[in-house]
């Protein structure tokens, strides 16, 4: 069942590739939407018939390259199904929206149906080696959607996101090739390899392999320092490529620091864990700091996902900081961190989608050039409040939940670092609070870009029938998340208990 999820969307891409030219685009969209659409009901099915608490679920094992000690093992658990689930929704959700791109559009479409392969295909790889190949894919992937379908600055953009997480990527190589030799027999194998704690009571050799893991991972995150290419990026790619890179792309960074760093390397991770506490920190309070600081609306976003991300490392690092903090409260922290990775990816993902349908009316995402837009487009000013709201943490949405858990599970090990991070909701309500004023109220006016209709019309059906769901869907999780963290806590404390030892 994984193998079929992970790769139908490949093989939709080739159908499509393989399509006359003379296809109608109407098609191509229908396949689309209809592959994407399949692939959640998969998903829906895999989450009604999984068993919280019974560990990793619908394994497959198959032997692949046994000389090297790799092999096809593929299965999901609490931290990896709510991944899935985000993963079918948001490539859903960027299908029905792209319903008018005319650029192109088999071409987008399967690009666009190979990166949900690599991003399903990382969230149930169990072999460090898949695992790797799937990250790496998925450079390869952005790259082509920025470059082939980006805005003015594509190619600078998509060069400096191709380089920095490639760079990332042949970090994280090395410190799988550590974990490699340090077994015995030697294998890529998560659950082996999990299993045997290669690394324990070799503190040089096991900092040396989670530095490498911890870069590899944080350019794809990313934290500060690692965030330069992050802005840019986001930027110039069309805005489902925005929404894919922000809402699932950059999970895949934290996804394998929990997979991966935590309970392979767990002394080396207890010893370090100040260090991912101070930048996390940094990482919420810069990332708000100078996201407050932009014009534009669509790079602020961006800057708002170095934040977000911050706080998941700090309740990594917090769960970590010291041995005699109260079990429950470490079980907060990483539940709140994988709640986080969800809520993030709606409503982030939410947040590009809509600036993409304002930037398709105004032909820029520059906030000074909009005032007044809520009296000609009340649909879009409301889902762009809501969705702004939902993400600086209020109260009935999941981001309150996620916050919620991570500053109750930082605060005891870690007071000052979470005192300091409460700051950045702060910092977050106050630039999203000045972004509406500046595009929805006053006086209206509109841009008179090249090629822009002086009319500013309110969001399209099949722009609503994207982001309305991701709405609600955090508005579900807001108010009744037992069903997600059903899932989540048990995983939660069985990576407790491996990074205890």
């Amino acid at each position: 069942m994984l193998t079929v999820l992970a790769f139908l969307p490949t093989a939709v891409a080739l159908v499509l590739l393989a399509l006359p030219r003379h296809t109608p685009a109407k098609v191509i969209r229908g396949i689309w939407v209809t592959t994407t659409a399949g692939l959640m009901a998969v998903v829906i099915g895999l989450w009604a018939g999984y068993a919280p608490g019974g560990g990793m679920q619908y394994e497959t094992r198959a032997r692949w390259i046994p000389s090297a000690g790799v092999g096809y093992h593929v299965g999901v658990d609490g931290l990896s199904l709510p991944m899935l689930a985000l993963t079918c929704v948001l490539f859903l959700a960027c299908a029905v929206h792209s319903w008018r791109e005319d650029r192109r559009i088999r071409e987008f479409a399967a690009l666009l149906l190979f990166l949900e392969t690599t991003c399903l295909g990382l969230f149930v790889s169990l072999d460090l080696i898949m695992f790797f190949v799937f990250f790496d894919l998925s450079i390869v992937g952005m790259y082509f959607v920025i470059a082939g379908w980006g805005h003015k600055e594509r190619a600078r953009a998509a060069l400096m996101f191709f380089l920095y997480t490639f760079l990332g990527s042949l970090a994280l190589l090395l410190g799988f090739i550590g974990l490699y030799l340090a077994a015995s027999p030697h294998t890529f194998d998560m659950v082996d390899l999990t299993a045997a704690n290669p690394l324990a009571g070799r503190a040089v050799y096991a900092g040396m392999v989670l530095l490498a893991i911890g870069i590899g991972l944080a350019v794809k995150t990313p934290t500060v320092p690692f965030h330069t290419w992050l802005p840019l990026a986001h930027t110039e790619a069309p805005a489902a490529g925005s929404a894919i890179l922000a809402g699932v792309l950059l999970k895949m960074g934290t996804y394998g620091f929990l997979r991966i760093a935590m309970p392979m390397l767990p002394e080396a991770w207890r010893q370090y864990a100040t260090v991912l506490v101070v930048i996390g920190v940094v990482s919420i309070l810069y990332g708000a700091l100078v996201a407050l600081a932009q014009s534009d609306f669509k790079r602020m976003i961006a800057y708002t996902s170095v934040n977000h991300m911050g706080y998941i490392i700090l309740a990594v690092g917090a769960a970590a900081a010291t041995a005699d903090t109260s079990r429950q409260a470490q079980s907060l922290a990483i539940a709140g961190a994988v709640t986080q990775m969800v809520s993030h990816g709606l409503l982030t993902g939410a947040l590009f989608l809509l600036a993409g349908s304002l930037h398709e009316r105004g032909r820029t995402y520059d906030m000074d050039a909009y005032s007044g837009i809520a009296a000609r487009a009340p649909v879009f000013a409301g889902m762009t409040a809501i969705a702004a709201f939902a993400s600086l943490g209020l109260p009935g949405f999941s981001g309150f939940i996620a916050e919620f858990q991570i500053f109750t599970g930082s605060l005891g090990p870690r007071p000052l670092a979470t005192a300091l991070s409460t700051l950045g909701i702060l910092l977050t309500a106050s630039l999203f609070l000045r972004a509406l004023q500046k595009i929805f109220l006053g006086p209206l006016r509109i841009p008179d870009a090249p090629g822009t209709p002086r009319p500013f019309g309110d969001t399209r059906t099949h722009e609503n029938t994207a982001i309305v769901p991701l709405l609600a869907l955090a508005l579900v999780v807001g108010v009744a998340p037992r069903f997600l963290l059903d899932v989540i806590e048990p995983a939660s404390t069985t990576v407790l208990e491996l990074l205890a030892r």
